[in-house]
């Protein structure tokens, strides 16, 4: 018995090459929070066939990696996701220590080669704080406050103030950027 997978997206399926290194939120009509357009435009389905059945399901939230959300809390060793409201709480609770933002999409292709190699490096940088925020609706207010043109953005943060930005799924500049950050 075999089982094929289809997924469809008004995105289009360039999103998900790994050549390609950022969305441009502008550009693309999924990301109503910060360009303007409906919810239901972030619709997405997944479509499982087995044989002659079909079924449709939507997905209202998906991720492969674990993520933890604390509160106010500055944890190291993981990647803690963060909201509007506890991202500068937490921001402010790291102290001197160096944190990392990942500002991402469900949708976003390159944002989802990078989750698990942002997961690694937090379980291995234990002296430094991982975030992720999702710029979704909900979080509108914190995206454009941190200034966000692109997914992936990662913003590093020194002292409760961003000292480095790096855009796209460049792994090598991200680590770069963040030893820079821990040495300043």
């Amino acid at each position: 018995m075999a089982l094929r997978l289809s997924i469809s997206s008004s995105h289009g399926s360039a999103a998900s090459s790994p050549a390609i290194s950022t969305c441009r939120l502008a550009a693309c009509g999924r990301f109503p929070a910060l360009v303007g357009g409906s919810a239901a435009s972030q619709k997405r389905s997944l479509t499982v066939m087995t044989g002659s059945e079909m079924r449709g399901v939507t997905a209202v939230r998906s991720s492969s990696l674990e993520t933890t959300s604390v509160g106010d809390e500055a944890v190291t060793g993981q990647v803690t996701e963060v909201t509007k409201d506890t991202f500068w709480p937490i921001v402010k609770a790291a102290g001197d220590k160096v944190v990392v933002l990942d500002m991402y999409t469900q949708w976003c292709g390159p944002c989802k080669v990078m989750a698990p190699k942002f997961q690694e490096m937090s379980e291995k940088d234990l002296d430094v704080v991982f975030l992720k925020l999702d710029c979704n609706q909900d979080n509108k207010p914190l995206a454009k406050e941190l200034g966000i043109k692109v997914v992936p953005t990662f913003k590093i943060l020194k002292d409760g103030k961003v000292v480095k930005e790096v855009t796209g799924a460049k792994i090598e500049e991200l680590a770069h950027a963040i030893e820079t950050a821990k040495a300043s």
